[in-house]
């Protein structure tokens, strides 16, 4: 199928799959196909940020179609001039569709970034958690090992040291995972009776929520916790309809 494959019908089949226009999310998400290109899809590049290095690896790698998590238009309504100007410029000038999924992927059950960070950490019994937007969009479940076991297994699996406030039980029985900038969360899961709460970064006083609340809480990083889903998308993307696909690992540290 891959030899004949537009684009559009790839963007319908992950509108379908993503749930895309059940999903509620932010307005400027535009979660779907942001830039078209003139139909055909041979190879696709997958990241997390519709950032200009992202396109740039796109075109240098000969792909046609980029997925990303956070897509073009995070800072609303804005003019095809400067920086911005240039992303889009480079895409359509180089024939390049970029499809963003942002909510639609945090909260999938089978490649989102949530449920594939669960199922490689080992919670069992997972069930949802983390409202936002209306929906739950992350994982809860049990977890039984020592806190530093798992800050390990965070850091061996994402790549990335995570920063560990360590104000809850040395042992960890019940984890919730919500990645990305997730730290209000906090709270619900002291609602829940989570001992040891997930997520990639937060502000200052979150130190003072955990600690009061008697939490761990494991920052894994922004970006490093939300390469795991597109990961998992351009995997299934490739072995269902056989095309090539490779990820662009451009980390920011955050």
């Amino acid at each position: 199928m891959s030899a004949t494959m537009t684009s559009d019908q790839l963007a319908a089949y992950l509108d379908r799959f993503l749930r895309v226009l059940e999903i509620p999310d932010a307005p400027q998400a535009l979660n779907g196909l942001q830039v078209g290109n003139s139909g055909r899809v041979s190879r696709i590049l997958g990241a997390v940020d519709g950032c200009q290095a992202s396109i740039d690896a796109a075109v240098a790698r000969g792909a046609d179609f980029l997925i990303v998590h956070h897509g073009l238009f995070w800072a609303g309504l804005q003019r095809v001039t400067g920086r911005f100007g240039r992303r889009v410029r480079t895409l359509i000038q180089h024939d390049v569709a970029l499809y963003s999924a942002h909510l639609p992927l945090d909260c999938h059950a089978e490649v989102g970034n949530n449920a594939v960070l669960a199922g490689d950490l080992g919670l069992e019994a997972p069930a949802p958690f983390g409202r936002y937007q209306g929906i739950e969009i992350g994982v809860m479940g049990g977890l039984d090992c020592p806190l530093s076991d798992l800050a390990q297994r965070v850091a061996e699996r994402l790549g990335a040291a995570p920063r560990v406030i360590a104000k809850g039980p040395p042992r960890t029985r019940r984890v919730a995972i919500v990645t990305g900038g997730a730290s209000d969360l906090i709270a619900e899961a002291h609602e829940r009776g989570v001992d040891t709460f997930i997520t990639g970064e937060g502000p200052h006083h979150t130190y003072f929520d955990a600690e009061e609340w008697g939490l761990n809480v494991i920052y894994a990083g922004h970006y490093a916790s939300e390469t795991v889903g597109v990961q998992a998308l351009g995997a299934h993307v490739r072995d269902r309809f056989g095309i090539a696909f490779e990820f662009f690992d451009h980390p920011t540290g955050l």
